[in-house]
């Protein structure tokens, strides 16, 4: 399908410098949007100036969250060029997402014409500066207007972009994470492993109740035993046991994470002894205590690299390597980036150049 193109007026395409960017809270002048219908499939897609969508006001994803995302970057590299980083493994996670949400799935060539496209035309929002990007949310959701819980017969695809800085306001520096045993934010055979809204809602009670009490982000566990370590609510989490880089394995309530995977596949090449099994919070707690746990971080699109600097677990504190960003830390963050600007060697062809 060839997408249509109706470019925002002229005065709309002109920014200002890209410096200092609140992460989410600044959006492109154009958007990508394209319909489904039962009988016609996807059809009719388009860049159009951003607007505010319309919708049925019982549209089934207002009243049933059918509805999926992803979130990928393009960066401006140091010899110029604009790179996505992982783009094909993004749009797959997204088909991926889909199918688990009874939602028809996507031509990944089209999902990657709709993004190149979308970048270039709005590539003066690209920022600059190293540690910003221009994040890119495509997503889907349910349009067809009628209540009763079913699958929905028409959908909506659409792609926006916003040039952001540190997603958290601490930057590159440790943060502090809270351990919730009350509140759970997936479980096996549930929904936890892909990139849906109602995963996130879930998690606002725990996280409002972190944030309030001065941290950053919680720690998932287990929805069972409520003792097994998951994920934080943006982030993958790893665990650096002095020789040893281990993070949870996936369980079908956790998301794979492609920073996480990143992550794992450069730990190979760094030799680093890595593992993905099952993590106690007691095992965390004492390998703090008896200072077997070196650093921790967590990885996600948003952040990229996160180092942790404490966390609070039944009613403690517990500081880890001095509330400092460590080495195994930095080293991960700095590889990395370093893929993403184009200042080091790609060698899992994970960069897309789009000029």
């Amino acid at each position: 399908m060839e997408i249509e193109i109706n470019l925002a007026p002229e005065e709309f395409k002109r920014t200002s410098e890209l410096k200092f960017l609140p992460f989410g809270k600044i959006f492109t002048p154009h958007m990508f949007i394209m319909k489904y219908d039962e009988d016609k499939g996807w059809h009719s897609p388009k860049i159009c100036p951003f607007s505010n969508i319309e919708l049925h006001p019982a549209a089934i994803v207002l009243h049933y969250a059918q509805t999926v995302f992803e979130g990928l970057k393009a960066y401006w590299g140091v010899d110029g060029k604009i790179r996505l980083f992982r783009v094909w493994d993004h749009i797959n996670r997204l088909n991926c997402s889909a199918e688990r949400m009874c939602i028809p799935t996507l031509e990944p060539k089209l999902v990657f014409e709709a993004i190149k496209t979308l970048v270039l035309i709005d590539k003066n929002w690209i920022p600059r500066e190293k540690g910003s990007a221009l994040y890119i949310r495509p997503f889907i959701f349910a349009t067809e207007g009628t209540l009763g819980l079913k699958v929905s017969r028409e959908y909506l695809f659409v792609i926006i972009a916003s040039p952001v800085g540190a997603y958290y306001k601490e930057g590159f520096n440790p943060i502090k994470i809270y351990v919730t045993e009350q509140y759970i934010r997936a479980c096996p055979g549930g929904t936890g492993e892909v990139k849906t809204g109602g995963n996130y809602a879930a998690s606002l009670k725990a996280q409002e109740i972190a944030q309030n009490k001065g941290y950053t982000q919680v720690l998932w566990l287990d929805a069972i035993e409520r003792r097994y370590v998951e994920e934080v609510g943006s982030m993958n989490i790893f665990f650096y046991f002095e020789n040893e880089l281990t993070t949870p394995m996936l369980s079908g309530s956790i998301l794979p994470g492609i920073t996480r995977d990143s992550v794992l596949k450069l730990a190979s090449v760094l030799g680093f002894s890595v593992t993905e099994r099952k993590i106690a919070i007691e095992e965390v707690i004492e390998g703090i205590e008896k200072g077997t746990l070196k650093e921790c971080f967590g990885t996600g699109t948003a952040a990229v690299i996160t180092p942790v600097g404490k966390i609070f677990y039944r009613n403690k504190d517990y500081t880890i390597n001095r509330g400092e960003t460590g080495e195994v830390t930095k080293l991960f963050f700095e590889r990395i980036t370093g893929i993403q600007y184009g200042e080091t060697e790609d060698l899992f062809n994970w960069t897309t150049l789009l000029e």
